[in-house]
Order: structure tokens, then sequence, then C-alpha cells
């Protein structure tokens, strides 16, 4: 590799989500939140699908984000411990619910406002930048009863009003923003990514897209309101990315996957485009999907976004002849199993030259700075005699993917920074588990909530501490 790969001012550092790490649920004002609303167990995919509506907590389950790693509480611990890895940006996300309990307050919670600030001066103290997200797979639950969530147009006005106070409460704190964490979800998984459960009778496509819009109009208007607040803000979109790569060589198989890499797009043409892409009309039309705009949407949607994130943790495999009995359920976005790559614990598929053709797919599409802001591996870690993580399956994992980013900022593309996902042991979003491990840092916690939530380096901390004071020159 290049000794001078990663420019001078990369930045390194880790993330974590206020959903799977904050805790204290109903602490300091918070509001009910969607992501509350999800138990550990046979019921959370068929509530995170919108299949199996739920409005109101059953005192049988446990749910996981009620106190998750207790982040609320540690946070000066926890930054401490990223210091010490010498992080120099940390991405996190405000919980909506925090600073607009019900989501539609004409003012909001100071108690809220008043922790994150504080939680903002606390990296700053260590030299750390914030990276925040506006919103991380968390709605009001009040929107979702009282509005429906994003299928009402409503809801742009909430989340401008939300936008702009976190904006000028925390001007001068942060500068980096997301808007929607991993917002193609919302087509895969309605009701964690958007707050959205179906009616009988509705057109579920429909709904998603309908919402969608919504959605875009209001990351658009987010985007301009950042820069009206500072022109010194930088706003991104936020992608759950990965190629889909052909099963084979046959062309019905190229064209389904060319068909899957938009689906998974679309929302970023539109972010970092400024405009509905061409297909979208034949789309719409086959499946019966008639979204309602208003005269002066389009310009709206002209506000495009300073940078483009993402996530990778896998590449992506898809043919005409996918379905559901022979796709992959390890992942609410569908694939069949890739022969030649590896697969993880949880059957996901581990391609590090995949985050390459990524990064090179992206950035020949948009032309936009690139930001790296998930990626990581989901493994049980087993504490030895001595109570030491030798986690190096998960050094291998971001060894090989720190090599793959070093590849294409070579090929000429601008990657701002990287951050490893679960930086310290969270909840994981897709199965409500916490022995579903992604941290650098182990969490004293199991999935049915037991342990001391003692906080305890691994091997992995200590391998990710001399990569960043290299600036990616030792990878071990």
């Amino acid at each position: 590799m290049s000794e001078t790969a990663f420019p001078d001012d990369f930045l390194w550092g880790g993330a974590l989500a206020a959903n799977q790490a904050e805790g204290a649920w109903q602490e300091g004002g918070k509001g009910l939140a969607t992501v509350d609303m999800l138990p550990h167990g046979p019921h959370r995919m068929p509530i995170k699908l919108g299949l199996e509506r739920r409005t109101a907590l059953r005192d049988d389950e446990f749910y996981p984000s009620h106190q998750a790693i207790d982040f609320y509480h540690r946070y000066k611990e926890d930054i401490a411990l990223m210091a010490e890895m010498g992080f120099r940006v940390f991405r996190t996300s405000i919980a909506w619910s925090r600073i607009y309990p019900n989501g539609d307050e004409s003012a909001p919670n100071e108690a809220g406002i008043a922790f994150y600030r504080d939680l903002f001066q606390e990296c700053r103290r260590h030299n750390i930048e914030p990276l925040v997200t506006l919103c991380h797979f968390d709605v009001p639950m009040h929107l979702v009863t009282e509005y429906g969530s994003w299928r009402s147009r409503e809801m742009v006005t909430f989340f401008t009003r939300y936008a702009r106070t976190c904006f000028e409460a925390f001007n001068g704190l942060v500068k980096y923003w997301l808007t929607f964490n991993e917002i193609n979800i919302l087509l895969h998984s309605p009701f964690s990514g958007a707050g959205l459960a179906f009616e009988e009778g509705e057109n579920p496509e429909q709904v998603k897209y309908q919402a969608a819009h919504h959605e875009l109009l209001a990351s658009a208007l987010a985007t301009r309101i950042a820069h009206e607040v500072n022109p010194e803000n930088q706003v991104g979109c936020m992608l759950a990315g990965g190629n889909f790569y052909p099963y084979s060589c046959k062309p019905e198989d190229v064209w389904a996957a060319l068909e899957k890499d938009r689906e998974n797009l679309f929302f970023i043409d539109v972010q970092a485009r400024g405009a509905y892409p061409a297909w979208t009309a034949r789309m719409f039309k086959e499946k019966g999907i008639c979204v309602q705009m208003e005269p002066g949407d389009a310009e709206i949607l002209r506000h495009t976004v300073d940078f483009v994130s993402f996530s990778y943790y896998a590449s992506r495999c898809a043919s005409a002849d996918m379905n559901d009995n022979n796709s992959s359920a390890a992942n609410v976005v569908k694939s069949l199993k890739n022969p030649w790559i590896q697969q993880s614990q949880w059957g996901w598929g581990i391609d590090p030259l995949g985050l390459r053709i990524t990064m090179n797919m992206m950035y020949d599409r948009y032309q936009k700075p690139l930001f790296l802001v998930e990626n990581g591996l989901g493994a049980r870690d087993e504490p030895d005699a001595q109570g030491e993580i030798n986690d190096d399956y998960r050094i291998g994992y971001l060894r090989e993917h720190i090599r793959a980013m070093a590849q294409a900022i070579e090929d000429g593309i601008p990657l701002m920074g990287y951050t490893t996902w679960g930086c310290i042991d969270l909840v994981s979003a897709s199965t409500g588990e916490m022995s579903k491990r992604y941290g650098l840092v182990y969490v004293d916690r199991d999935d049915q909530g037991g342990g001391t939530l003692a906080r305890r380096r691994k091997k992995s901390f200590w391998w990710y501490k001399q990569v960043i004071a290299s600036n990616g020159r030792d990878l071990g």
C-alpha cells in the first residue's frame, strides 16, 4: 500500500446510533419511538417489515433498546475510550423523540437539547469531530399513530422543524450532518426504516414510494436549512451500500442485478443529483404507483447534499430467478449466496474487493466526496480465561476493508473518512441481539438484558489505535 494513500486530514473514527446505544428510553423527557416497540424474539422481524402492527408494549417481551448499553449515562467514559484510540470523528445520532417527544410540538424539549450539547462538547474536549445523523431508524410513535408516519406530507414540516432546531442548537459544535440513516432500507424494512405499517388492501409499493418522496423533500429542505444556518455545515445522504453482482453472465441475470442496484440507489440518485431518475416513470407505472407531488417539489429536490455517505458490510448477488426460497434470510436486503466469498457467522458475505467496486461505482455516478460511515463484522466474542477478547477475525475483516479503501483512494476517489460500525458493542438493529457484536470495546450484556454493562478493550481496540496513529500505514 502506498505511504500516501490516506490524506493527512482523513477522519478516522467509529459509529454508534442513539437507538442502539443510549437506552434511558423514558428519561429526560424522551418520548416513545418506533425502535422502542421492537422486541427481541420472533415478533421483531414481522414488526420491522410493517406486517405486524404494534402500537403498545407487551409485558411478556424484552425490548433491547430500553436500556441498550446505557450510553446516555456513560457517554463520558465511552468517549474517553474513543479518544484513547485516537478517534478524529465520532458518528452518532440524535433521538428525534428526545428533542420533540411527540414529534409535532411547536417547541423542543430543552432537556434533550442539553444532553446532546453536553455530548458534543465532550467530543470537542477530546478533539473529536461529531458526525451526526438526524434520523437513524427512530420516529416518534405519536407521529406513527396520529399521522401514519412518513405516508403523511405533514411529516415534512415536523422533520424540518426538528432539523432546524438541531442545526441552531448545536451550531459551532457540529458541522457534519446526515439526514436519514440508510434511507433505502425504507423499501426493505418499512417500520424500522420509516415507521410504516400497512393496512389491509393497501398497495405497499404505493405507500413506500409516497413515504420516500416525503423523506426526500424533508432531506432536501434540511440540507437547505443547514446551509442557511451556517454555510460551513456539510450535509450528506446515507446509503446501505453494496453492489449487486449478476449471479451469472446470463443476460437476464445481468439485467436483474442492474434493476436491484437502481432500486438501492434510487434515494441517493435524488439526493445527490437533485431529480428523480428517468427509469422511475416506467417502474411506477408497472407497480401501480402514483406519487402525489405538489408544485415546487421539483425545485425543492434540487438542494443536493455535499457528500455521499454509506455503509458497507457485504456485496450481494441477484438473478432473474431470485425468490424468497433461494435468497438469504440473513439480511432484509435479499441476496443469493455468492459461492466465491466467505460468510460471517450471521451469513453476511465478506467481500473487501466489493467495497472498492462500490466506491468506484458511486463516485463514477455522483462525483461527490464519499464517507464510509459503517463497516464492521458482527461476531460472537468470547472472553478467554484471562478475560481477554482476542478478536483476530474482526481485525482481519477490518484490515482487508481498509486496504480496499486505500486502493479506491488511489483510484482517484475522494474519501473523507471511515467510521467502524459499533465501535462499542451495541444492540444489533437487525436481530436485537447483543451477542452479534461489532465493537472494539466489549460491553458486558447478554441477549436477555443481563450483565454489568462494564466496558473492556478487545484486541481490535489496540490494533485500531495503531492504524489511526499511523494514518493507515501500519495495518499490523
